[in-house]
């Protein structure tokens, strides 16, 4: 083994003390992270939420899916559907559409409301047996259908329509709506199941914002 003079000595003393410290340094192993716009994930630009999702409200409307809401003496002046519990922040939309040229006659009845607290689909029910009972009580008999399923509109949820038949032919129809805060029925006198539900569809489209 040779024996190293100081100086030559104290170099290789001072290479060793450099290399273990290098090796006992974790920066200088890893070298630094890229700071390239592919080092961050990307936050999409879509929204998932599904149609009729989000807080909407109703309002009275003059017009509603080509119907004029009725005014004056003749106009609804009372609420003759129990809308359920009405809490602070909620809207209750009640009154009676004529269709195009009528002047008398029975109109469309129209009740709703938004801001539902609980499930909107049970609101639809409670509005809807208090809407059956109400046009028992004005004129039509029997038992009413089963409700079926429509084309609900462009905000989305359900929309569904029933007919209180009068001996064997359909007279009056009960349709009603639900989404994530609103529910809604109307009484249509005289009317197929398919063009109520056509109608109930235009009228929610002018009365829920």
């Amino acid at each position: 083994m040779p024996i190293l003079g100081p100086r030559t000595l104290l170099a290789t003393i001072a290479l060793a003390a450099t290399l273990t410290l290098t090796a006992c340094d974790p920066a200088a192993e890893i070298p630094p992270a890229a700071s390239s716009p592919e080092a961050a994930p990307e936050r999409s630009s879509l929204s998932t939420s599904p149609t009729g999702s989000g807080k909407r409200t109703l309002a009275e409307t003059a017009t509603a899916g080509g119907l004029t809401k009725a005014t004056g003496a003749g106009a609804v002046s009372d609420v003759p559907v129990d809308p359920g519990e009405m809490r602070d922040g909620m809207h209750l939309v009640v009154d009676d559409y004529n269709r195009a040229g009528q002047t008398s006659g029975r109109r469309i009845l129209f009740v709703g409301v938004d801001s539902v607290p609980e499930d909107p689909n049970k609101r639809r029910e409670h509005l809807w047996r208090g809407l059956i009972d109400y046009a028992l009580q004005n004129g039509s008999t029997g038992t009413p259908t089963t409700a079926k399923p429509y084309e609900p509109g462009p905000f989305g949820g359900s929309l569904e329509c029933l007919s209180l038949p009068e001996s064997t032919n359909a007279t009056d129809v009960i349709c009603g709506w639900s989404d994530t805060t609103t529910a809604a029925v109307a009484l249509f006198p005289h009317t197929t199941p398919a063009d109520a539900a056509r109608l109930f569809a235009a009228m929610r489209a002018d009365i829920e914002h």
